[in-house]
């Protein structure tokens, strides 16, 4: 088994990223002060699953400065094993301490990475610094990106093995309570930790399906926004075991119900003086939606049946993505109604914004954000036109009415969004040549694999008829 390599000095990084000496020394004596006895550095694959290189006390200044080493090569989309020592840089912003004690008196603090090369260079396959890349050419243009995620998620009982199940603990709908809710006491801790954890939550609810729930924090700056949701999501399970239940993000564990979206809010402000403007909005326009802000829509929509393969990337992903189920398939907007993808909630000011509706929260969230935000940004410098706001149900609409309104479908399956993905010129540049391609292999890996199965629907249509 491979473990944690360290080096003894530190040295340039090639951006700067390092913080200066007082600021890491501040936040050593805070960790003293917390109690802290572990520290967990904090990053993830491309595919967005949480991985941690945990250090003791002994090893926090260290840590640090950036000086804990990994084998990248044992992560999925990185190194390849001649090029393998990779190194933790933390984000010292990012430091908080989970609001619970492990073992009974354990406290444990964590800090959110980005990856670099041994040679001390920014790591191509690191998903948190290719966000990174695309704000900083909003950045460019005096604008800073604010998104807002919706997560919903199920809960399911476990097996007497421990393994999860499908069946609900519940059989509660939208908005409901106790009794017929029963995983309140279980979201109402999860709304503590969170909150422990520096979170602001909105609201936490019962969502449609039996077991489903819904928990909304407040909207930030993206990269803020997108390091919330891996927190979140580690969070969510840990407290459904320990309510001996089993949280899931898959995007449609059921079928015949409604699937789990990860609906993101964003908008676009640029500084005046000390305060800052929301450039979505233009009180002189037409419904008060600035130009920019319909540029920025005519981006995504230009660009969605491609991002939809790293926003909805599961096989499991496009079982979600059907009519019926209030899932967003038309590629079209509308300044009011939920049926299009791409919904402008009625609130104006500081408050205007678009709602992306189609991602999922399977979905690695630095790269979600960076293909959308990237799409809009296509359609800011370009001026792309997203035509008039469908403000009518697009799910009572038939085939033909639909192709008289230019309305079109969304990718129908995992290897049909990937093929989109693969001529995206736009996207492809933002993601960079290491992550698209790793990417791009590690899906048609996977959708080949489920292509070549057997599935119990077949079974059961074919086996006794053929």
């Amino acid at each position: 088994m491979s473990r944690p390599k360290s080096i003894d000095h530190t040295r340039t990084y090639a951006d700067g990223v390092i913080a200066a000496e007082p600021e890491r020394q501040a936040l050593f004596r805070r960790m003293e002060n917390d109690g802290v006895k572990f520290l967990r550095l904090i990053f993830t694959d491309i595919l967005g699953a949480s991985k941690n290189v945990e250090v003791p006390a002994s090893q926090f200044e260290k840590a640090l400065r950036g000086e804990i080493m990994f084998d990248g090569s044992s992560i999925e989309g990185f190194s390849r094993i001649e090029e393998s020592d990779m190194l933790l840089v933390p984000d010292l912003e990012t430091y908080a301490v989970f609001p619970f004690q492990y073992d009974g008196a354990v406290r444990v603090g964590r800090i959110i990475c980005d990856c670099y090369t041994a040679s001390h260079e920014p790591f191509a396959g690191c998903p948190r610094l290719a966000l990174k890349r695309t704000l900083r050419a909003y950045d460019a243009l005096g604008l800073q990106p604010v998104c807002g995620p919706e997560l919903e998620f199920f809960l399911f009982q476990l097996r007497e093995n421990g393994d999860p199940s499908v069946v609900t603990h519940d059989r509660g709908g939208y908005f409901d309570l106790a009794p017929v809710d029963r995983g309140e006491a279980a979201r109402r801790q999860m709304v503590l930790h969170l909150e422990g954890m520096g979170f602001e939550i909105e609201a936490a609810h019962h969502e449609v399906a039996p077991g489903q729930h819904e928990i909304d924090f407040k909207y930030a700056e993206a990269l803020a926004t997108a390091d919330r949701v891996i927190t979140f999501k580690q969070l969510v399970k840990k407290v459904a075991v320990d309510h001996g239940l089993h949280a899931t993000f898959m995007p449609k564990p059921l079928a015949g119900v409604n699937g789990s979206g990860m609906h993101v809010h964003q908008s676009l402000f640029r500084r005046d003086g000390d305060q800052l403007v929301n450039v979505f909005h233009d009180p002189k326009a037409e419904n008060e939606l600035s130009d920019l802000m319909r540029w920025y829509i005519g981006g995504i929509l230009k660009h969605a049946p491609a991002f939809v393969a790293i926003t909805n990337p599961l096989v499991n992903s496009y079982k979600r993505l059907v009519p019926g189920y209030e899932a967003p398939v038309n590629i079209a907007w509308s300044d009011h109604n939920r049926s299009p993808l791409v919904r402008v909630p009625a609130r104006r000011g500081s408050g205007t914004r678009c709602e992306v509706r189609v991602p999922d929260p399977s979905c690695n969230p630095y790269l979600a954000f960076l293909v959308m935000l990237q799409s809009g940004l296509d359609g800011i410098r370009n001026k792309l036109d997203p035509g008039p706001a469908v403000n009518l149900n697009i799910f009572h609409l038939n085939e033909l009415e639909k192709q008289e309104r230019g309305i079109k479908q969304l990718p129908g399956d995992l290897w049909a969004s990937l093929q989109e993905l693969r001529s995206d010129e736009i996207l492809r540049e933002a993601l960079g040549e290491h992550i698209f391609d790793n990417y791009l292999r590690a899906k048609e890996t996977t959708w080949r694999e489920y292509a070549a199965q057997v599935h119990p629907w077949e079974l059961e249509r074919y086996l006794a008829t053929y």
